[in-house]
């Protein structure tokens, strides 16, 4: 019997959580039966006004895990350099982690365990420079596909979590126009947030401070 795959998604609503969870389920397992996906709703989320007291919605999905795993004798010279480099890290750290590979167009590897949180860092630093240390060796190696290093899918989260964000953002700016500056973040966060208000006709965003406080800006367009 297989194991189960198991991931934690949020959104402004119950509906948009189960449908995150279920977007990052079918990376996770491609083929999936989506009838066969159990959720536990584990918050239904509170709107609140202008953003002012706002909670997502928080589900946790689950489905069995595909019956043959990637093994390291399938995996491409990307995912072996990965999982030799991370399992270094993560000995060296001294938190117990296995890897799941995802041998695809990108070399995916999340790392799970019960304190791979100690793995991510404020805003998922400590991942960004594994992933980039992955990348510096995959290159310097002469290998080309990009290697996206995770932790209990702590990306797609976050992912979903700051472009919640930017809309509550968006529609704040809006409302009052006036600007609305965001916490800071780092550069892969502050470019989700702009791909996510990217398109918005009732706003536009810039990046403002220094490293490492910069942070975005939702700027109402009627107000430029």
């Amino acid at each position: 019997m297989s194991d189960d795959v198991s991931v934690e998604a949020t959104g402004e609503t119950v509906g948009e959580a189960k449908w995150a969870a279920v977007r990052e389920l079918e990376r996770l397992a491609p083929g999936l039966d989506r009838a066969g996906v159990r959720f536990q709703v584990v918050a239904e989320g509170e709107r609140g006004l202008l953003g002012v007291g706002y909670a997502p919605a928080r589900v946790i999905a689950s489905v069995a895990a595909p019956a043959r795993p990637v093994t390291p004798s399938d995996e491409s010279a990307e995912a072996q350099l990965a999982r030799e480099l991370l399992d270094r890290a993560v000995n060296a750290i001294g938190v117990p982690a296995s890897l799941a590979i995802e041998d695809r167009e990108e070399v995916e590897v999340t790392l799970v365990g019960p304190d791979v949180s100690v793995l991510i860092g404020r805003h998922g630093q400590t991942l960004d420079a594994l992933q980039y240390l992955a990348n510096a060796l995959a290159a310097r190696a002469g290998l080309e596909r990009r290697i996206v290093v995770d932790a209990a899918w702590y990306r797609a989260r976050r992912t979903s979590t700051l472009e919640a964000l930017a809309r509550r953002s968006a529609e704040q700016a809006s409302a009052t126009s006036r600007e609305v500056a965001l916490e800071s973040m780092t550069a892969v966060e502050r470019k989700i947030v702009h791909e996510a208000l990217k398109d918005d006709p009732e706003v536009e965003t810039a990046s403002e401070g220094t490293e490492p406080n910069r942070y975005v800006v939702v700027i109402p367009r009627r107000s430029v």
